[in-house]
C-alpha cells in the first residue's frame, strides 16, 4: 500500500521577501550616511539679539567664514548661504588674490562675514580692512541667536 508520490504545482508566485530586506538594508545605510553628506564648515557663532538685515534679490553676496585656526571659506550667491562653499584660503594674501577680482567686477557686492566665536578679533578685524582695501563698501556680519 505504497502511495504514489504526488507531483507538486509548479508555483507561479514571486517570492517578495528576500526584496524586502535588501530595500530595509538599504534604508538604512542611506539614513546613516546621509547626514554625513552635508558640506559646511562648522562655526560656533556668538548669541546675539539682532534683527535680520534685508537684500536684494539681485545683488551677489558673499559669505565669507573664518574658523579659529585662521582658514577663510566663502561662498558667492544670490543669498547668503553658509552650508556651501565655494571656494577657500589658507591665510590673508591668498583670500585677497582669489576676492579682489570678484569685487572690483562687481562694486555693488554685499559682504557677509561669520566667524568662529573662538577666533582673534584680530583675523575678523584684518579680513575686513583687506576686502575694504579690495572695495567692498557693505560689510554686515552674521551671528546666532542666543537660546531661550
Amino acid at each position: 500500500m505504497l502511495k504514489a508520490p504526488r507531483k507538486r504545482a509548479l508555483n507561479a508566485e514571486m517570492n517578495v521577501v528576500p526584496y524586502i530586506d535588501v530595500m530595509l538594508v538599504l534604508l538604512v545605510i542611506f539614513m546613516v550616511t546621509a547626514p554625513m553628506l552635508t558640506h559646511g564648515i562648522k562655526i560656533d557663532l556668538p548669541d546675539v539679539n539682532a534683527d535680520v538685515m534685508p537684500s536684494s534679490q539681485q545683488q551677489r553676496i558673499i559669505t565669507l567664514s573664518i574658523t579659529h585656526d585662521g582658514q577663510y571659506y566663502w561662498n558667492i550667491g544670490n543669498q547668503v548661504d553658509t552650508e556651501s562653499v565655494t571656494d577657500q584660503a589658507v591665510d590673508l594674501e591668498a583670500m585677497q588674490q582669489k576676492l579682489t577680482p570678484l569685487i572690483t567686477a562687481d562694486k555693488n557686492m554685499q559682504m557677509y562675514i561669520r566667524a568662529d566665536q573662538g577666533s582673534d578679533y584680530k583675523m575678523v578685524v584684518e579680513a575686513i580692512a583687506t576686502l575694504q582695501k579690495s572695495g567692498v563698501t557693505n560689510i554686515g556680519l552674521i551671528t546666532e541667536e542666543p537660546a531661550q
